[in-house]
């Protein structure tokens, strides 16, 4: 959610940070803007919608410039409008913001009281104006301090001054922000795809710290404004991964792209040789763990699910499943033999943080489950399983969801034998199973053209469900997530058995519900529940996999067969046509699937 651009050279930034505005489009955002310093004097460009619009405006061919800051602006306080977008300055401070100011009233009235004028809906301005009172008596570094201390609630900050031209402050506390090094210029942003383009050079601020950026020139603050020395990482260089190629939408790649994505998963986390699970360097052992609880938010929340049932299918722990803004806020009993896993593909999940937050508080065993490593999550970790899935652009996640619930899998699979609770002939079969799960993928992917043929009774209708049971539940989910993200239909993922405790009341003719029924061992259960909704009139999708035995039912109206396979792996083949389905119906709508209204890649607000 929103993303923050700020660059120090020794030539005209504009157009450098309009290309970087454009690679933070994908987190998601309403509004765009920027602000440079020229003639002594701070020059902003604001506007509402795209960045494209941004560049419509006559001005911005004329913005020059040494130093400026650029965002793409989620809204949060103040409908989206030129007013309320980003950068906010007065005479002689102009701040971009993440996060959330929660004392903004507060502050706003305190301020309004000195005689400060606001023109804005927003919490941020309260920032600018707040460092404008407290500049006419402290230098920079304590005026800077002194602000941050006086802010409650999460936010990276990028802020220029008209009277010190030279530099671009950065502040960080609960949302992400990085640093990168490049000659004769150096970058603020809010992350590093942001800064890739320019500099593989990057460093990540800490909660409480802040930054002073020059040309030739970085120092890093702690929370009392002292200063201290940060480590300079280097990224590797993929910017191929960042081009859509031949195809229409990144959410498009990404789809095609999971076979892929999941054969470099297995080949990082398998051992071929041996037929064993690679998971080196745990950090306790295993039989110092007793439960584990698993803590995401949105998709991340249904990959824990997921791995709920194979956790408790493949070994004896307790195992509890978490929504990450829930679990911060209520009042945990937490145990030292508990293992508290969290996934994000991010790593920077505003809630899921705080909740790894709070176990770290209490010296608890972390892990993380993340597609950037050097993620806030990653890093504040006691362990990280990286899912390796290469950058994901789309909103709605696809080759994420399955790279974390293929790690979460294998991470089961190897508590599962380490603790004597899977046969040794079972162990080497499931790893070989895995094995083949890609070209599974290849081959369920084929079904294009029939999903794409059933997408438009999805759209014509008004609601729909999406039934599963046992493994089938969490892709359900899923499945009904993805359809609102992407074409506003509304859409309920929910256990098959439950229809007949209330939601049963929905059904009405000719409404469609896709039944998630695979060949497992919940089949039969779930078609006798399948029937419940045909009797009163509903068009039944069937999602199954290929065999031998015959449906036993009548009057479905459609069905789909993925590949077979063993039925701890079928749930990765249920969800290639799930997120089809989506695509499709978006795209026969004329949504803009890699930025569905409303939402964001990265959620780094609560």
């Amino acid at each position: 959610m929103c993303g923050i651009i700020g660059i120090s050279s020794n030539k005209s930034v504009s157009s450098s940070i309009i290309n970087s505005l454009k690679k933070l489009e994908y987190r998601g955002y309403d509004s765009a803007g920027l602000a440079t310093l020229f003639d002594g004097e701070i020059h902003e460009i604001k506007s509402e919608g795209r960045v494209n619009h941004l560049e419509k405006n006559f001005d911005l061919k004329n913005l020059k410039g040494t130093v400026g800051i650029g965002h793409v602006r989620w809204a949060t306080h103040g409908i989206p409008n030129s007013i309320n977008a980003h950068p906010h300055s007065s005479h002689n401070v102009s701040v971009v913001h993440n996060g959330i100011i929660e004392n903004s009233t507060l502050l706003k009235k305190s301020l309004s009281d000195k005689g400060h004028k606001f023109k804005s809906q927003t919490d941020t301005e309260v920032i600018t104006h707040l460092i404008t009172e407290n500049l006419k008596t402290n230098e920079l570094e304590e005026a800077i301090t002194k602000t941050l201390k006086q802010l409650d609630g999460s936010f990276a900050l990028g802020i220029i001054f008209k009277e010190i031209p030279d530099l671009i402050v950065g502040a960080r506390r609960g949302s992400p922000l990085a640093v990168g090094y490049g000659p004769s210029e150096n970058y603020l942003g809010s992350d590093s795809y942001a800064l890739k383009s320019m500099t593989n050079k990057i460093t990540y601020l800490d909660d409480g710290e802040f930054c002073i950026i020059k040309k030739d020139q970085v120092n890093f603050f702690n929370q009392n404004g002292k200063k201290i020395n940060k480590k300079i990482l280097e990224l590797t260089s993929d910017e191929l991964s960042y081009e859509k190629g031949d195809f229409k939408h990144f959410m498009a790649k990404e789809i095609e792209e999971q076979p892929t994505t999941i054969k470099t998963g297995i080949k990082e986390y398998i051992d071929n040789l041996n037929n064993d699970v690679n998971i080196f360097n745990f950090p306790w052992k295993i039989n110092e763990i007793k439960s584990i609880t698993l803590i995401g938010c949105g998709t991340a929340y249904h990959s824990c699910l997921m791995a709920k049932y194979w956790f408790e299918k493949l070994t004896s722990l307790d195992v509890t499943i978490d929504i990450a803004s829930e679990f911060r806020y209520r009042n945990n009993r937490f145990k030292d033999n508990s293992l508290y896993i969290f996934v994000s593909q991010s790593g920077e999940t505003a809630d899921t943080y705080a909740a790894l937050n709070l176990c770290n508080q209490n010296k608890m065993k972390t892990c993380a489950v993340v597609n950037v490593i050097e993620s806030s999550i990653a890093r504040d970790s006691n362990y990280v399983l990286p899912i390796h899935c290469g950058p994901e652009i789309g909103v709605a996640s696809t080759k994420a969801f399955l790279g974390q619930i293929l790690i979460l899998y294998i991470l089961a699979l190897k508590f599962g034998i380490l603790k004597n609770e899977i046969k040794k002939d079972d162990y080497l079969q499931k790893i070989k199973d895995l094995k083949n799960l890609p070209i599974l993928l290849e081959k369920t992917l084929l079904l294009d053209n029939d999903i794409q043929a059933i997408s438009s009774t999805f759209n014509e209708a008004k609601g729909s469900m999406f039934l599963g049971r046992g493994f089938s539940y969490p892709i359900a989910l899923e499945g009904a997530l993805k359809l609102k993200e992407l074409s506003y239909i509304h859409a309920e993922g929910y256990p098959a058995g439950e229809m007949k405790h209330g939601p049963l009341a929905l059904i009405e003719e000719g409404m469609p519900v896709v039944v998630l029924a695979p060949k497992d061992s919940y089949y039969k259960k779930t078609i006798s529940n399948m029937q419940e909704v045909i009797a009163r009139g509903a068009k039944v999708l069937l999602i199954t996999n290929k065999s031998t035995d015959e449906v036993f039912s009548e009057n479905i109206w459609q069905t789909i067969e993925v590949e077979s396979t063993n039925e701890d792996l079928l749930p990765f083949l249920l969800t290639v046509p799930l997120q089809k389905l989506a695509y499709y119906s978006a795209l026969k709508k004329g949504y803009d699937i890699d930025k569905p209204r409303n939402l964001a890649k990265s959620v780094t607000v609560e």
